[in-house]
């Protein structure tokens, strides 16, 4: 049997703060099944790799005999929440939020273990409250203690709007850990003060209050932010072997060290490696980030695709060639085709617009050709490969 310090050590490999210290090795020296809550807000349509860091950490609780509670936001991502957040969200209508959902559930659960697993929807308890409830929750926060908030705090001194629904954020997530008395609550370094309320709510409410654990974020594939799917910087957990090993390459050599821990869960040991050898040049950058790439997509699709997926990077990056297995795309008509449209159509761009922008910057071909031009003979693109970038390919056949 896993004694509790050996426990603690599995779980924590990722943790970054944990509170109240100690908190959690005296739970588990407790010996026994330890419900688990992780809150998600069902606002985007895909799972990224930075989402993947704390169900990684979840899922090592369930490892050790632990009940995952995976709390799916239905009601508060109606409400928006601020962390980190410059100005007032965007609220989203029930219909896309319940859409968001249906989409992202069943891919969460490939992340997790089908048991121990608890899933709860907040709009269970949050959507039931009347005005005295809501007064009742109120009445146990000041104003004073929501200020301490720091994002809070940075938009009041530069004079920008807070909206009083922003304020009930955190008590609603609070009312979660309430609803399904977690031990312990898990979520990224933006969450510890929302963590942090849960536990004040639960201790007010008569229960005993939850440990908190953090995971450091993710930086994007940009190198500057958190990984995002506003921003674009992210790497879907269902994205292609080859894609995803592809997008791993193109990172900042210097975010390789955090990478590896969060998103390859490598030991702490085994990144010491990677960073002495590359500040003493006996660890090539580019043999760095293959490893990494290798690891990341056997992670999520097993080793095999990760051997195929750095041979078809090769393949494109080292001989220039084609993928093997690409997409068609039909020609259609005949006599000279708008290209940029025939891109667009294709899914290679996302607008005419961005079509002629990508001509122009040079980075469409035609095989291995550069175009420079906007229109071209439908008679000479059947059985070639168009080529946007580095990665988007289709080869283009007879309509």
């Amino acid at each position: 049997m896993t004694s509790p310090q050996e426990q603690l050590a599995y779980i924590t490999h990722s943790v970054d703060v944990s509170l109240p210290e100690g908190g959690l090795l005296a739970l588990l020296e407790e010996e026994r099944p330890l419900r688990v809550k992780l809150g998600v807000d069902p606002t985007a349509p895909d799972v990224t790799l930075g989402w993947a860091v704390v169900f990684d950490l979840l899922r090592r609780f369930q490892e050790m005999g632990h009940t995952a509670v995976l709390i799916v936001g239905d009601f508060t991502a109606q409400v928006g929440d601020p962390s980190e957040k410059s100005e007032t969200r965007k609220r989203l209508s029930a219909e896309e939020v319940r859409a968001y959902a249906e989409r992202l559930l069943p891919v969460i659960k490939t992340q997790l273990l089908s048991d121990p697993l608890e899933v709860r929807f907040n709009s269970e308890w949050l959507a039931s409250m009347d005005m005295r409830d809501v007064l009742e929750l109120t009445s146990e926060f000041t104003v004073a203690r929501i200020m301490d908030r720091d994002d809070f705090t940075k938009r009041w001194e530069a004079h920008q709007p807070i909206s009083m629904i922003e304020f009930m954020y955190p008590l609603l997530q609070g009312m979660d850990s309430v609803a399904v008395q977690s031990d312990v609550e898990i979520g990224g370094t933006d969450q510890l003060w929302n963590l942090l309320v849960g536990r004040d709510l639960q201790e007010r409410r008569g229960q005993r209050g939850q440990v908190v654990a953090t995971v450091p974020l993710l930086v994007g594939t940009d190198g500057v932010k958190k990984m995002s799917q506003s921003l674009g910087n992210y790497i879907s957990v269902r994205d292609e072997p080859s894609d995803m090993f592809g997008k791993v390459m193109s990172i900042p050599d210097e975010l390789m060290p955090g990478w590896y821990l969060l998103a390859a869960g490598a030991d702490r040991s085994e990144i010491e490696e990677v960073e002495t050898g590359l500040s003493s040049g006996s660890l090539h950058p580019g043999e760095a980030k293959r490893e990494l790439g290798r690891r990341i997509v056997a992670r999520h699709h097993g080793s095999d695709a990760a051997v195929e997926a750095e041979a078809a990077f090769d393949r494109v990056f080292r001989s220039h060639e084609a993928p093997e297995d690409i997409p068609t795309h039909p020609v259609p008509g005949e006599g000279e085709i708008a290209l940029p449209a025939l891109l667009a159509d294709a899914g290679l761009v996302s607008s005419r617009s961005d079509g002629r922008r990508m001509i122009k910057q040079g980075a469409v071909k035609i095989d291995a050709v550069r175009v420079g031009t906007e229109f071209v003979d439908a008679a000479d693109l059947v059985g070639r490969v168009l080529r946007v970038g580095k990665r988007r390919f289709v080869r283009l056949v007879a309509e």
